[in-house]
């Protein structure tokens, strides 16, 4: 059981080559069948740079290299579950190989965010598209 008090801290990663970000559409609910980035939530004792490495390979089979903090998103309304406040990173392909989960059962390559997004997820990629594009 969450506490009612007590917000649940999470990770999310915008996974990019060149332009492009990688979206895995969800396999299970909130939100079956909507586009999301990986991520989830922070084990005790991790760090959230471990986690958000962790969750990224868990979900698409690659291994990230963090580049920067996108933002932290934390409006209590996020999640329909319960308060989750994220900490969203932008990243790079590291190694690994692309694999579709259980949790996400299809992966793919956008350039723009699309219409059927989970969570606010939009709103991230819209932050890591801007950040991505003065660092290009």
């Amino acid at each position: 059981m969450r506490s009612l008090y007590t917000p649940v801290l999470a990770v999310d990663v915008m996974i990019c080559r060149g332009r492009e970000f990688l979206l895995i559409r969800r396999g299970k609910p909130p939100y079956r069948g909507y586009w999301a980035l990986p991520g989830g939530h922070v084990k005790y004792g991790e760090t959230v740079e471990e986690a958000a490495a962790r969750e990224a390979e868990e979900e698409t089979g690659l291994k990230v290299r963090l580049k920067e903090i996108i933002g932290v998103y934390s409006k209590p309304d996020r999640d329909p579950r319960y308060h989750v406040v994220s900490i969203a990173f932008l990243a790079e392909v590291a190694g690994g190989a692309q694999t579709e989960t259980e949790e996400a059962p299809e992966l793919r390559w956008f350039r723009e965010p699309p219409s059927k997004m989970a969570f606010d997820h939009a709103d991230i990629v819209r932050d890591g598209l801007m950040k991505l594009e003065q660092r290009l």
